[in-house]
């Protein structure tokens, strides 16, 4: 069928040629930069390396954005509980960086959301007004043009109009202000995607075992195992980077010193519900006794939470718990009229914060540190960061790489703020050809929004497919939000290796879905069956696999604690399980 553009495109083949690319590296003939780790710092990393003329790969030990990357609350914003901090300038900060994705660096996958900020009680309306009227000024101060509309004021019978859910003695008014919400994964996969469009070699499920020193004691490298065939090699690289979130202290110890940053886990649970169980057409902001819960609107469902408990366990699969979900739905229930129960879930998910610890360790050479994050280098040719968050990743790739670079930075400076992501471009233009794909293909015009929403420009690309298989433009059987198109395309162009990244990453249909998608299952393995060239055993071992993980996750949902709740989800097995550190 017709490709995307070749450079662009994850596929086995091009990972193939990543491996032996870092397999023909030498001491006298090493890689630039080898970032550890595909989340969105990472991603962001290579992309911020690789459009600077340095020789780059990153490598991931799973897929694309599997850890935090995929289960945030998937919000870019600029962090409006920072103002009581009167942290001005990480507000203004994060606003910039949210502005420049709305407006030039990924304008089809960041979209303006807007949020109601109940007021419990009168008096809150002057301080708090004051507090959002900032927030929007900062957003004002960043450059180009504003990207998002002005905060107003709700009374209570206005603010009833905008959220019909809301139970009325639940606030006196509020008031509506904006940020931006993101499909996160889809954000991690492009930016790798544009980083392998400039000649990044891009390596998942490859894992790094151990960090290589020269006799002086630089790390000039590392022994990387390919999850995929056991093959284990040593690739060469002036400058290693790890962004690795709350693996960070566990790769830091690959390079056998004792500096370094002091991460911790918190975990995070959402909970996801139909869009019509609850009526309104802003989002909410609700202050709890610990933090915030979100309520934000999605196309075809609402994403609720978070929660924030310290993760005692692996840190690969964390999981929601019975409590987790009792806690988010009480928090949501205590304003709404019309209370949610767990039988309106659909789906869940459970992610791990990194949490900085101001401290860094001994024996660290030296250090940068930012309110949110912080780059350091343990040993001479490594450098590591952590902390920040997603809104920012672009300012952290720049500040880990000017970090690795040292001097040499000033004559490769970034230039990040002027690189839109693939589907970008000609965003425009391809939105005003779709009328013409809803008459030809009988799509509706949410479908049509869905496309744009993940593929920007590129939705040509689906169409191209389409047009050479009209099987192609029907819905995936048992998913039907989603087209059969977009999982050919996954599978032929986003590097898909395993059934469990189409479920998890490439689409939302894990969690979208009641039955975790598993009516879908045949449909989407056929197709990546085709592509992969996949025989019977090997889609029988893929489908066993996601069921016994759905299966798992779904028990563990039962369970009262963490402890409880990871001993039952890791009674199923990886298909390319990671080497213990």
């Amino acid at each position: 069928m017709s490709s995307a553009s070749s450079n662009a495109s994850l596929t086995p083949q091009s990972r193939q040629r990543s491996l032996e690319a870092l397999k023909a590296t030498t001491a006298e003939s090493p890689l630039d930069v080898l970032v550890i780790g595909g989340g969105v710092t990472g991603a962001g990393i290579v992309l911020d390396s690789i459009t600077r003329g340095l020789d780059t790969a990153i490598v991931e030990a799973q897929d694309w954005a599997s850890g935090t990357s995929s289960r945030s609350s998937k919000l870019v914003h600029g962090g409006l509980r920072y103002l009581q901090m009167l942290d001005f300038s990480l507000v203004h900060e994060a606003l910039t960086e949210r502005d420049l994705l709305l407006n030039k660096l990924a304008p089809h996958l960041v979209k303006p959301v807007p949020f109601l900020f109940p007021l419990v009680k009168q008096y809150e309306r002057p301080y708090i007004g004051a507090g959002i009227m900032l927030y929007d000024i900062l957003a004002s101060l960043a450059p180009g043009k504003r990207a998002m509309p002005f905060h107003r004021h709700y009374s209570r019978q206005g603010m009833q109009k905008k959220f019909p859910s809301l139970r009325h003695d639940a606030a006196v008014g509020a008031i509506e202000y904006w940020d931006g919400s993101v499909d996160d994964a889809r954000l991690v996969l492009t930016l790798v995607r544009t980083a392998a469009s400039y000649g990044a070699h891009a390596l998942p499920r490859t894992q790094v075992l151990e960090l290589t020193k020269s006799p002086a004691g630089r790390v000039n490298g590392a022994v990387l195992k390919d999850l995929e065939t056991g093959e284990t090699f040593t690739v060469h690289a002036k400058h290693v980077i790890n962004s690795t979130g709350v693996w960070t202290e566990k790769t830091e110890a690959l390079a056998g010193g004792t500096g370094g940053l002091k991460v911790l886990a918190s975990k995070g649970v959402h909970i996801v519900v139909p869009r019509d169980r609850i009526k309104g057409t802003s989002g909410l902001i609700l202050q709890t006794e610990k933090s915030v819960l979100f309520v934000i609107p999605w196309s075809r469902y609402w994403i609720i939470g978070t929660t924030d408990t310290p993760w005692k366990q692996e840190l690969q699969h964390p999981v929601a718990t019975s409590a987790d979900i009792d806690y988010v739905l009480e928090h949501a229930n205590a304003v709404l009229s019309d209370p949610i129960t767990r039988d309106d879930i659909i789906g869940t998910f459970a992610g791990l914060r990194p949490l900085l610890q101001p401290e860094v360790k001994e024996g660290t050479s030296s250090a940068k540190v930012s309110r949110e994050h912080t780059v350091a280098s343990p040993n001479p040719g490594f450098t590591v960061i952590a902390g920040g968050k997603l809104t920012t990743y672009r300012v952290m790739a720049e500040d880990a790489v000017d970090f690795a670079l040292g001097a040499e930075a000033a004559t490769k400076p970034s230039v990040t703020n002027n690189i839109p992501l693939l589907g970008a471009v000609g965003l425009a233009a391809m939105k005003n050809q779709t009328r013409a794909y809803q008459t030809k293909f009988g799509w509706s015009r949410q479908m049509v929004e869905h496309l744009l929403h993940r593929y920007g420009s590129m939705i040509n690309e689906i169409v191209a497919i389409c047009n050479e298989d009209p099987s192609m433009a029907q819905p995936v059987n048992g998913a039907e939000a989603y087209l059969r198109a977009e999982i050919y395309y996954a599978v032929a162009h986003e590097g898909v290796l395993h059934l469990e990244d189409v479920m998890l990453h490439r689409t939302r249909i894990n969690y979208e879905y009641a039955d975790r998608g598993l009516k879908a299952l045949n449909d989407i393995t056929e197709i990546a069956a085709s592509v992969l060239g996949w025989d019977t055993t090997t889609a029988e071992r893929e489908k066993t696999a996601y069921r016994d993980r759905a299966q798992a996750e779904a028990a563990a949902e039962q369970e009262p604690d963490d402890e409880s709740a990871e001993t039952v989800r890791l009674e199923t097995h990886d298909l390319s399980p990671m080497e213990s550190i």
